[in-house]
């Protein structure tokens, strides 16, 4: 055999060797992590059933009109009578001076309801109705002799639909102008009461003013 020849076969089982060893390096580095490594495969978690959700519970709902009820017009009282003072006298409806004092007719014969409290026919608030005693190039006013009026006495009032609604007297107080309880008197919750007004005391040449105020109370019949 010619000098060299002897290695080859030797280098063959060499390369071999190596491919060998190159070829199963591919194989494990190709493989998908953990095949081939001998460890049990990896267990996955039993799926669970879900809880079941219980239904919302209903509710019936009462549905109502949006729409609001017509307001009911007042009754306006249009006159007042109180027989044992010979006074009978027609009442129309007032408001709030720019001042913030209520309104009242110029003349004394007249009588001026306050339209933003209680009307003639309400059963509960007051009933709040004043006049003048009087006024220059009047009169004296029928509402003057309410001063002598007695507890236990009748005053009559007479509604716009007609109806004729009696009260009697409870009190009679005089209070100086600074002092009218006004919350009180012009009261449109509580229970129903007529409260007539009008002015007495000592007149105040300087203001052209009586100092007080006279007031009946008067309670439904």
């Amino acid at each position: 055999m010619p000098a060299g020849t002897s290695r080859i076969p030797g280098l063959h089982r060499a390369i071999a060797a190596l491919s060998a060893v190159v070829a199963a390096a591919c194989l494990v580095a190709c493989t998908p992590g953990g095949a081939g490594d001998g460890s049990p495969p990896s267990s996955e978690p039993t799926p669970t059933t879900p809880t079941p959700v219980p239904p919302t519970p209903t509710r019936d709902v009462e549905v109502r009109p949006g729409s609001l009820p017509a307001p009911v017009a007042p009754v306006a009282p249009t006159r007042l009578a109180i027989p044992s003072l010979d006074v009978d006298m027609p009442v129309t409806d007032v408001g709030v001076e720019a001042s913030g004092q209520m309104e009242l007719p110029v003349d004394p014969a007249v009588a001026g309801w306050y339209r933003y409290g209680a009307d003639a026919t309400s059963t509960s608030g007051r009933i709040l109705i004043a006049a003048h005693v009087d006024a220059i190039d009047y009169p004296i006013g029928p509402l003057a002799r309410l001063r002598d009026v007695p507890a236990g006495e009748t005053v009559s009032v007479t509604a716009a639909d007609g109806t004729t609604r009696d009260f009697v007297i409870q009190s009679l107080t005089y209070y100086e102008k600074s002092a009218l309880p006004s919350d009180e008197l012009f009261a449109r919750g509580g229970s129903s009461a007529l409260v007539l007004v009008t002015c007495g005391g000592p007149f105040d040449s300087t203001t052209g003013h009586y100092r007080d105020n006279v007031v009946a109370v008067a309670v439904p019949q």
